[in-house]
């Protein structure tokens, strides 16, 4: 059954018997072996400048990789040679910059010219795993674009240009997303399986062999690895996969029919996840590695977790090409994609269905990144692209839930420090210990503590929060009714599981009457720093929002519609929690980290509100329950409830939390209904009856000041 002709969207019932493109190396080996000699006759020379500038870098870094894929450049010299114009002075001088690329050629090719070398420095990955696939249509796609130049020199048409680029993407589309998707859902003899499992890691030159950057920092955390106890690697491996098998079990969710699993990996980490590994496939589930997105179709669309393993990125190289969509996105590219994955996932029916979710390992500690304002506009999408491209994403995700419910998968997420965020290896290491300790905190405490706070917390009709000193928040969280307080409960009781590490309570809160402004002074979100960041709320919908990063408002506003809102313009507000980790909010103040804590971490060091869809998304008819057994019926809002007329509407595909330190809250009081309160927090402690455990690492913490 062929589709690539309809123009409408085909629905994933429809394409049961749907079959992949022919991948076999055989069909590409005439096509590759003409590429490379098409290439070695390639000159820069007859081009006139600035062109011929532009080719020159690219026709060196096409030799480079294409040695790789002869097996070289596997190591320290050939990896500083791949990545040297991403570091940052090399940065400053490469068409890979937009700003650079403007000026040097030109207002209009400029930034078409150096989006398609962002897109063609994906086929190093490509090049180390032998994709003849991949690699060769992204240098029969670079010879055609040369060529054009070549033929018409100054008078190259930049339509005709755009229209090769935009041909390869939308050609390709199909392709390329059902690689995606089926590399995500098989397990393969993959070369990163065979360097995780095989590899001597007792020597960090393993890395090289990735075709990922690899810099000090992920040598560093290597050599870390290397010199963990082997008491310390299982209690961090148990904690990572122990927590993904719980997530099941609390929920409700059988696993047992459950193959595989998706392992995210920030390289440097493999003794820790060699032995996940291990545990995994004692549990009967075998690992599944894939690299990170490196097409630009496929980018943007995972949120903020990396859906793969990953080197070390230029932030700022990131930030300025997240808009690179702007150049092709249209109702024919969108409707491919979205077509793309729905073949794919029916082509791939039996993997979806033993897929049992993303066990996911985040990294933090590098410094707070604020991104460089330029004079020179930067790629953006439109408001009518915004609005395509958070269709195809909701698309996506429909179609992800079609073969893999959420009431039969699930996740995890657990963080560990790089060594970005220490003076010297010997701070790092002694810090390491310490969230290896915050992230194995035993859960049992915790669950009768968090449940005192649930008790009170249902008793109440609103909450109010109001910061301390300069922190100018001041919010009232509507609750929802609860029709049954013997049965029922508005929060989730939240221990080790599905976020490591222990410690919240949360909920999904009601729109109509939730009002005020959140602030925090400081705040890392999705790898940026926000400075002075604010949101103001109105029945629960964000109507104003700001920061102090750069001195225009235009800019500011747009760092947190990149960021934040995933560009869109609002969210609603789909969490309030209570985090009770005052060991993690310890450590962060005694180390002096708390602005470099990662969401996961920071979310427990004190209240934080989360802006999209609910913790719940896609899940609101599955009844998940405490463990004192009350069903959480808090499981949806105004917006998500719009899921079985308008769907479109009902989601956002976005959940970011954004948290307010116990020492900048002055007060968090349930207030009830016939207008008596209880206060939950009181000048930055906890101050309800059964909680007061919770203020022993917080007065340890004073101690060592």
């Amino acid at each position: 059954m062929d589709f690539r002709d309809r123009n409408e969207i085909i629905k994933p019932e429809e394409v049961e018997n749907a079959v992949l493109i022919d991948q076999s190396p055989a069909f590409y080996a005439e096509r590759f072996a003409l590429c490379r000699e098409k290439l070695g006759i390639l000159s820069a020379e007859p081009l006139s400048q600035p062109y011929a500038a532009y080719f020159e870098k690219l026709l060196g870094f096409l030799n480079d990789a294409l040695s790789a894929f002869d097996g070289n450049m596997s190591d320290e010299a050939g990896n500083a040679r791949l990545y040297a114009e991403l570091t940052k002075d090399g940065y400053e001088r490469s068409f890979l910059n937009p700003v650079y690329a403007k000026k040097q050629l030109g207002q209009e090719f400029g930034p078409l010219l150096s989006v398609w070398y962002t897109e063609l420095r994906g086929i190093l990955g490509y090049c180390f795993e032998k994709n003849m696939k991949h690699v060769t249509v992204m240098l029969e796609t670079f010879i055609q674009i040369y060529n054009e130049f070549e033929q018409n020199g100054e008078n190259t048409d930049y339509q005709t240009v755009k229209d090769v680029m935009y041909s390869y993407l939308y050609d390709y589309c199909a392709e390329f997303t059902e690689d995606y998707v089926r590399d995500g859902l098989a397990p393969s003899a993959s070369l990163a399986q065979e360097i995780v499992m095989q590899a001597d890691l007792t020597n960090p030159s393993y890395l090289y062999r990735y075709g990922e950057w690899i810099t000090d920092a992920e040598v560093q955390t290597a050599r870390l690895m290397a010199s963990l106890s082997e008491a310390e690697i299982t209690a961090m491996a148990d904690a990572y996969t122990e927590g993904y098998l719980k997530g099941f079990q609390r929920a409700g969710k059988e696993i047992r029919k459950k193959k595989t699993v998706l392992v995210t990996l920030p390289l440097g980490f493999e003794r820790f996840m060699r032995k996940s590994v291990q545990n995994f496939r004692k549990a009967g589930l075998s690992v599944i590695f894939r690299r990170y997105p490196a097409h630009l179709t496929d980018k943007g669309l995972f949120g903020n977790v990396k859906p793969g393993f990953y080197g070390a990125e230029n932030r700022q190289y990131v930030y300025d090409h997240a808009g690179d969509m702007a150049l092709f996105m249209g109702d024919r590219l969108r409707a491919e994609k979205e077509q793309a994955f729905a073949r794919a996932y029916a082509a791939c029916a039996a993997e979806a269905k033993a897929f049992s979710g993303t066990a996911c390992v985040e990294i933090f500690g590098e410094d707070g990144f604020v991104p460089a304002s330029s004079e020179e506009p930067l790629l953006k999408l439109s408001g009518r692209q915004q609005g395509l491209f958070l269709k195809l994403r909701q698309k996506r995700n429909e179609t992800e839930s079609k073969w893999m419910p959420e009431d039969e998968t699930s996740f995890t997420i657990i963080a560990w420090p790089g060594p970005q965020i220490a003076a010297d290896f010997a701070a790092y290491a002694e810090l390491f210990h310490d969230v290896i300790r915050i992230n194995t905190l035993p859960e049992d405490d915790y669950r009768e503590i968090q449940q005192k706070l649930i008790d009170a917390l249902d008793r109440a009709d609103r909450v109010e929060i109001t910061g301390a000193g300069a922190n100018r928040t001041r919010l009232s969280v509507k609750l929802h009714e609860l029709k049954n307080p013997a049965k029922e409960t508005n929060f989730e009781n939240c221990l080790a599981d599905v976020n490591v590490p222990v410690g919240e309570v949360f909920t999904s809160p009601r729109l109509a009457g939730t009002d005020g402004e959140l602030f925090v002074s400081n705040v890392y979100l999705s790898g940026y720093q926000f400075r002075d960041l604010y949101l103001r709320f109105q029945d629960g919908r964000v109507t104003d929002y700001g920061c102090s990063n750069f001195a225009s408002e235009e800019e500011n506003r747009r760092l947190i519609e990149d960021r934040i809102f995933k560009n869109q313009t609002s969210l609603p507000m789909g969490e309030f929690a209570i985090g009770t980790n005052t060991t993690a909010f310890a450590v962060s103040r005694i180390r002096k980290i708390g602005a470099k804590l990662p969401v996961l971490i920071a979310e427990k060091t004190g209240p934080h509100f989360a802006v999209g869809d609910t913790c719940y998304a896609h899940e609101e008819e599955f009844i998940t329950y405490n463990p004192d057994g009350k069903a959480i019926t808090a499981r949806e809002n105004e917006c998500s409830a719009l899921r079985r007329d308008a769907s479109a509407k009902a989601y956002f595909n976005v959940h970011v939390d954004i948290t307010v330190p116990y020492d900048e809250i002055a007060v968090i009081r349930a207030c009830h209904a016939d207008g008596s309160s209880e206060d939950i927090i009181r000048d930055g402690r906890f101050v309800l009856a059964g909680t007061e455990m919770l203020n022993e690492a917080l007065d340890r913490m004073k101690q060592v000041k």
